[in-house]
C-alpha cells in the first residue's frame, strides 16, 4: 500500500473520531486489547522470526530472546498492574481550599499517538511501545522502519489481523512518509532512533506543541569501564555476548571500553577467547551471527577497520554478500580520537587504556561529553561503583553486568539529554502515554470570604492571621 499525505491524514482523522467516542477510556476494554495483542504475537511468532532473519540474520532463538519474548513479558507486566495504575487518585484538598475536601487526579490518555520505531529491534521497539500506548487509552499510528522491510510487512499483517485501522495501523515507507506523519497533528509522539533525527521530530512536534518521548542511542556512545580489580574473565564473557548480540546494532550496546592499562593485555586475551568460544574465530561464517542492516553499514565497518588496520587486535573480517562483519577489537585507542566520540552502532569495539589511579580524570572526561543511554562498570570496589552510578548522567546501566537492567520489572527505561527524554516499560510506559488531570470538587456551603476582597483594614489582619495558620 502506498501512503500519501491524504491517506495518512484520513487515518489520523478516523482515529481521532474513534478516540472521541470514549471507547478507549474503559480499563477493561484496554485489558481486552492488550490480551488480543499478546495472542497476536504468540500466533505470529514464526512469521516474525522469519522476518527478523531476513532483515537482520537473527536466529530463531535470538529473535525470540531479545525481540519477541520481551513483548509478551511487557504485556504481562502491564496486565498485572493497569487497573491499579489507571485508578483515579484521591487527595485531601487542604485547609487552603476549604470548604472543598476532595480532589481527584485522573490518568487521561493523550489521544492519537504516533509511534516511530527503528530497524534494530523492530518487534520489541514497535509492539512494546504500542502496549504502553494501549495501556494509556490511546489510538496508534505506527511508522515502522523501511530498513527492516520484512519485519514491517509482518507487523502490518499482525496489526491488521488484530485491530481495526481506526484504532491501530502500521504505515510503511521511507523518510518522506515519516515526514508526512509528522506533518499531521498528533497528541503524543514516541520516537526511537538517533539524536540527529530526534531533533527533526522535536521541531515538527513543536508546531503543534505535541508531547514527545525520545529514546536515543546517545551522540558519543555508551562507555564500559573495566578497572584493574575487575573479574576479567567474567567481564570479557559478558561484553563478548553483548557485542555479538544483533551485531552491535543496539542502542544500549557498548560503544567503547575503557580498560585499566595494568590489566589491558590480560583483558584482551580473555575477550578474544570469549569471542571465539561464543561465535567462532570467523564470526562472519557462522549462520547464527546476525548481519548488518544495510550495505552502507557494512561499508562503514570496512572503512573504519581499514582506517585503524594497524590497531586491529581481533576480527576485522567480513562477508559483503551476507553483510556479516566480525566483532572487531581496536587497541590502543586514545580517548580523544574521533572513533570514540560518535555512536558506532556496529560490531567495532575500540578499547581505550587508562591508568587506574587516574580513573577520576576519565570519569570527568566522560561527564563532559553528551550523556550516554547506558553505562557499565566492572570492578570489585562497590563504593566507587555506587558513587559513579549515583553521580554520572546517563540513562541506565549495570555494575558487573551488561544490558539486563532493561529487563527488570517495575523500573523505567529512559535516556537523558542526547540519549533521550521520557521513559517507558511497565507503569512508566503507562505514565508516558497519559497525562494527570487534577479536578477539585467544590462546595456550595460554608464558603468563607477569605479569598475575596477587601484586602485592607480590619479584614486584612484577620485574613493574614488565617493565611499564616494555614501555611504551617
Amino acid at each position: 500500500m502506498g501512503f500519501t499525505q491524504e491517506k495518512i491524514g484520513a487515518i489520523v482523522r478516523q482515529q481521532r473520531a474513534f478516540f472521541r467516542t470514549g471507547k478507549t477510556l474503559g480499563v477493561e476494554w484496554r485489558v481486552a486489547q492488550l490480551k488480543k495483542l499478546k495472542q497476536a504475537v504468540i500466533d505470529h511468532t514464526e512469521e516474525l522470526q522469519k522476518a527478523l532473519y531476513e532483515d537482520l540474520g537473527k536466529s530463531p532463538v535470538e529473535a525470540y530472546l531479545v525481540d519477541i519474548g520481551p513483548v509478551i513479558v511487557e504485556i504481562n507486566e502491564i496486565l498485572r498492574g493497569i487497573k491499579k495504575w489507571a485508578k483515579p487518585e484521591r487527595h485531601f484538598s487542604g485547609l487552603m481550599c476549604f470548604p472543598s475536601v476532595g480532589t481527584t487526579v485522573y490518568k487521561m490518555p493523550y489521544g492519537v499517538s504516533l509511534i516511530i520505531s527503528p530497524f534494530n529491534f523492530p518487534v520489541l521497539l514497535t509492539l512494546g511501545v504500542l502496549a504502553a500506548s494501549i495501556a494509556g487509552g490511546n489510538t496508534a499510528v505506527i511508522k515502522a522502519s523501511s530498513k527492516s522491510a520484512a519485519s514491517t510487512r509482518a507487523l502490518q499483517r499482525l496489526i491488521a489481523d488484530t485491530f481495526p485501522e481506526k484504532y491501530a495501523v502500521v504505515i510503511d515507507g521511507g523518510h518522506d512518509v515519516a515526514d508526512m506523519c509528522l506533518a499531521e497533528r498528533f497528541d503524543k509522539i514516541f520516537y526511537t532512533g538517533s539524536p540527529k533525527v530526534a531533533k527533526h521530530v522535536l521541531e515538527a512536534a513543536s508546531k503543534n506543541l505535541t508531547s514527545v518521548a525520545l529514546e536515543l542511542g546517545g551522540e558519543t556512545g555508551n562507555w564500559c569501564i573495566v578497572r584493574r580489580d575487575a573479574d576479567l574473565r567474567d567481564a570479557a564473557r559478558k561484553i563478548a555476548f553483548f557485542k555479538i548480540c544483533n551485531a552491535g546494532q543496539i542502542c544500549i550496546n557498548i560503544n567503547q571500553i575503557a580498560v585499566a592499562q595494568e590489566v589491558a593485555k590480560d583483558f584482551l586475551r580473555e575477550l578474544k577467547r570469549e569471542f571465539i568460544r561464543q561465535i567462532g574465530e570467523q564470526a562472519e561464517k557462522n549462520p547464527d551471527y546476525p548481519k548488518l542492516i544495510t550495505d552502507a553499514v557494512y561499508e562503514k565497518c570496512v572503512r573504519l577497520t581499514d582506517e585503524y588496520r594497524a590497531k586491529v587486535v581481533f576480527g576485522g573480517t567480513g562477508d559483503s554478500e551476507t553483510r556479516r562483519f566480525s566483532p572487531t577489537v581496536l587497541y590502543p585507542i586514545d580517548a580523544d580520537e574521533d572513533i570514540v566520540q560518535h555512536e558506532l552502532f556496529c560490531p567495532i569495539l575500540p578499547v581505550v587504556p587508562f591508568k587506574d589511579a587516574e580513573i577520576d580524570d576519565l570519569m570527568k572526561l566522560i561527564a563532559e561529553r553528551e550523556h550516554p543511554l547506558a553505562m557499565y562498570v566492572f570492578t570489585s570496589d562497590m563504593r566507587w561503583a555506587n558513587a559513579v552510578m549515583s553521580t554520572q548522567q546517563f540513562g541506565g546501566g549495570c555494575i558487573n553486568e551488561v544490558c539486563v537492567h532493561m529487563m527488570v520489572k517495575g523500573v523505567p527505561f529512559n535516556g537523558t539529554g542526547h540519549s533521550g527524554m521520557g521513559a517507558y516499560h511497565g507503569e512508566w510506559g503507562f505514565r508516558e502515554f497519559t497525562h494527570p488531570t487534577t479536578v477539585l470538587k467544590g462546595s456550595t456551603r460554608f464558603n468563607l470570604p477569605l479569598r475575596e476582597h477587601p484586602y485592607s483594614g480590619r479584614a486584612a489582619k484577620a485574613k493574614m492571621a488565617l493565611l499564616r495558620l494555614f501555611e504551617r
